[in-house]
């Protein structure tokens, strides 16, 4: 009777610890870098999750590098839903150096079903960086993101005399 009770407790507690909510831990479902393709110094970017990933995160990173002369950076990225409560949720839109130095922060203009981030950065010195976008997976639906960079050399002082 006493073994009876226990397993009888043991298993109310175990069926109480699944349905009470209980957390299960996130997964990191990031890509591996990506080089960004840039015709003419503008690309564009972006990346689709399957479903099933509700409450993952990401922090996507699109490499490139700036060459011959410094160069002004400008981004957006967006992603679109059904619903605020499906897809995904971009939380953040930067550019780094390869080092993992943060250069800027992107600004949120939107969210909810429409996502909307921009950045602006003037002045990248030559070397190589990264754009990163950050999200999380508020669904079990799919979710994506696309978005567009260019950048735009920044002429030397001396052509500003001529």
């Amino acid at each position: 009777m006493n073994k009876t009770k226990s397993l009888l407790s043991a298993l109310v507690f175990a069926t109480a610890s699944l349905g009470s909510g209980a957390t299960f831990a996130q997964e990191d479902i990031s890509k591996p870098p990506e080089a960004l393709t840039l015709l003419d110094n503008s690309g564009f970017f972006g990346d689709n999750f399957a479903m099933d990933n509700m409450g993952d995160t990401f922090s996507d990173q699109f490499t490139f590098a700036v060459t011959g002369l410094p160069h002004d950076l400008d981004a957006v990225v967006a992603s679109i839903s059904g619903t605020a409560d499906t897809g995904l949720d971009i939380t953040g839109l930067a550019v780094y150096s390869e080092a993992g130095t943060l250069i800027a922060d992107g600004t949120s203009l939107m969210t909810g079903m429409t996502d909307v981030w921009t950045l602006s950065t003037d002045g990248l010195a030559l070397g190589n960086y990264y754009l990163q976008v950050s999200g999380t997976l508020v669904s079990d639906t799919s979710g994506s993101f696309g978005g567009a960079v260019m950048l735009m050399p920044v002429p030397e002082p001396e052509t500003y005399g001529m």
